[in-house]
Formats: structure tokens, C-alpha cells, sequence
């Protein structure tokens, strides 16, 4: 089958022909129907010494139950979407917290130390997978479990009321979601980028408002005009140091920063006195653990939200890397296969 694959020794992306993986008698075979490729999935240097097929945002087909798990509510020919962690206990306090955290030390990431999705078939542990709702197109539902999962959590953890604002810091793929979620909540959002195409398609998508942080140079105080006194909470979607500091200046006294993107360097801008007096409130989110999926996953059911994607074959994929890197991907590029 052909699989994308990072070759440590070549420095690139590659396409290679590999055999289909066999399933552990704890985990499903599952045909792969859709990849999506997410910032995270660039940092080669987390991947071993060795080729490992690339990607952690999948959805697909069961193809094999294994032995053990043949009463756990599953079958052949389920749609499927599924967490990215393998080897876990799902059981322990760490892993109830992120399955990274798992006490036994045997947790592996698809797509990083071990091969991923970017392939035919891939092996899936059934406690990360979750049934579809019948109303969502697979071929666009990949990104769902990363981008999709964390940007619910997010707008879902901001203690939020409809007609309060959100700032959505970044918006890419991860904060499209969220405007789209924070629009089912009757939550109002205002788009913050760099990028005036990102900033297209947040309004696509739905947002109140959007303003470019670098050219416009009055944008918090016509944020503060447009919401008021300031946002209720702002989420960072972006990876910029530079995006995490400008955040407070548009959140109102006691607002709520939420941290998403993981920047390359800490947030030196926070100080104690700051939290200590009010000036804002901090918490941070992710894609979380499969006890949390369900929640996200049927919202995004109900409410028919999609991405905006551009559809591309398992050949692409080393140019769908480089248009990344190069900042020219402005949808979530999708393998379908």
C-alpha cells in the first residue's frame, strides 16, 4: 500500500510502498478514507531514526475487529474517527488527564514515533475511536480529530454566554472551527490574523468581525469600541509568541486567555500581578482524551459543521508539506484515498 512517510535520512517526505499493517488483538484494522495535515505533523525532528509514515488526523472504515474487543459496540464497515495515541492504559490519573501523560510509559504518537495516517490502512486502539455521525462527509471529516476536537474543547472550556465575544487569535485551520463552534453557541467572534486571505475565510465561515494585527494599528481600541469594554476570552490558534503577547490588550478586566498554539518559546508577557489583580484569567486546552470526544463530535453532527479543505492524493503530499512550510496553505489540505 502506499503510505507518506518522513525519511530521516533523506531529510524529506517521501511516498513509499509498504505492507498493510496487522492489528493487535486490542485495536481495528481501519481503511483509511481520509488524512489531513496539521502544522504539528512538520516538526520532523520528534520522529525516530528511522522512515514512519506521517499524520494524526484520519477518519475511516473499520476493516477488522480484533479478538479481544469484539463486544465493545463495533463492527466491520463502521465509520469511524479516532485519537492518535496508542499503547496507552486509557485507565490511569495521567490518562485522564492526556493520554501523553500515561503512567505506564508505553503511550506512542501516530504520525510521530510510530506510522500514522497517511496511509492505506492503519491500526487504530478502540478505545480512541468513535462512530460518525451519518450527516458528515468523510472525505472533509479528517481534521475534525485534532484541529476540529481542539478547537470545540477550546470555545467549549471559555465559560462563555451566547452574545459574549471571543477574540480567535489565529485563523487557520484550527480557528475556522472555532468560529464555526462559537457561532453554534451564540458566542460572537472576532478574527485576528496577519494574513488577509485567513481573514476571507473567517468571515466565510461566519465571524462578526476581522482585523489584521499587523497593518491595522487601531484595531484593540476599535475592538474595545466594537465589543464594548473588550472580548470576554480570547483562544490562540497561532504558534507566534508574537500573538500570545498582543492577547490581553484586547481582552476586557477579567477576561479569559486560552491557550492553544505551542509557541517555540514560554509566555514571558504573563506576570503574577497581573493574575493575582484580575487583569485576565488563564487556561489551556487541547484535543484532550477520548472520554471527551463524544461531546465534540456530536455537536459537530448536530450542527453540520465542516471545514473549509482542498482535496489532494497520498502524491501530493511532499508538496502539500512545502506549501505549509511556505505559509500558502490557507485550507486544510486533505488526502483522500
Amino acid at each position: 500500500m502506499k503510505a507518506g512517510q518522513w525519511d530521516p535520512k533523506q531529510k524529506k517526505v517521501v511516498i513509499n510502498d509498504i505492507p498493510k499493517p496487522t492489528a493487535a488483538p486490542n485495536q481495528f484494522l481501519v481503511k483509511i478514507q481520509s488524512a489531513s495535515l496539521c502544522h504539528s505533523d512538520l516538526i520532523f525532528d520528534m520522529r525516530p531514526d528511522h522512515t514512519v509514515t506521517l499524520g494524526h488526523e484520519g477518519v475511516g472504515y473499520i476493516e477488522t475487529v480484533g479478538a479481544d474487543i469484539q463486544d465493545k459496540g463495533f463492527k466491520v464497515g463502521d465509520a469511524i474517527g479516532f485519537n492518535y495515541f496508542i499503547g496507552c492504559c486509557f485507565e490511569c490519573e495521567g490518562c485522564m488527564v492526556h493520554n501523553l501523560r500515561c503512567e505506564t510509559g508505553k503511550q506512542q504518537l501516530q504520525g510521530f514515533a510510530v506510522d500514522g495516517f497517511f496511509q492505506e490502512y492503519a491500526v487504530v486502539d478502540w478505545q480512541n475511536a468513535v462512530k460518525l455521525p451519518t450527516n458528515l462527509d468523510m472525505s472533509r471529516t479528517a481534521p475534525l480529530f485534532c484541529a476540529g476536537i481542539t478547537a470545540f474543547h477550546s470555545v467549549d472550556s471559555c465559560e462563555l454566554k451566547a452574545g459574549d465575544w471571543l477574540a480567535i487569535i489565529g485563523c487557520g485551520g484550527l480557528g475556522q472551527y472555532a468560529i464555526q463552534y462559537a457561532k453554534a453557541m451564540g458566542i460572537k467572534t472576532i478574527g485576528l490574523d496577519i494574513n488577509d486571505n485567513q481573514l476571507q475565510m473567517a468571515k466565510k465561515v461566519g465571524a462578526d468581525a476581522v482585523f489584521n494585527s499587523m497593518t491595522n494599528k487601531d484595531y484593540v481600541e476599535e475592538i474595545k469600541k466594537l465589543t464594548g469594554k473588550g472580548c470576554h476570552a480570547a483562544a490562540v490558534y497561532s504558534a507566534s509568541n508574537a500573538a500570545y503577547a498582543g492577547a490581553p490588550n484586547v481582552l476586557r478586566t477579567g477576561g479569559l486567555l486560552m491557550v492553544i498554539g505551542i509557541a517555540p518559546k514560554g509566555l514571558d508577557f504573563i506576570n503574577t500581578f497581573d493574575l493575582t489583580t484580575g487583569r485576565y484569567r488563564v487556561k489551556a486546552d487541547s484535543t484532550g482524551i477520548p472520554q471527551r470526544m463524544s461531546k465534540a463530535v456530536d455537536f459537530t453532527g448536530k450542527h453540520g459543521i465542516q471545514p473549509e479543505v482542498e482535496f489532494r492524493k497520498i502524491d501530493d503530499l511532499p508538496q502539500m508539506v512545502a506549501d505549509m512550510e511556505a505559509g500558502k496553505a490557507e485550507k486544510r489540505q486533505v488526502v483522500v484515498f
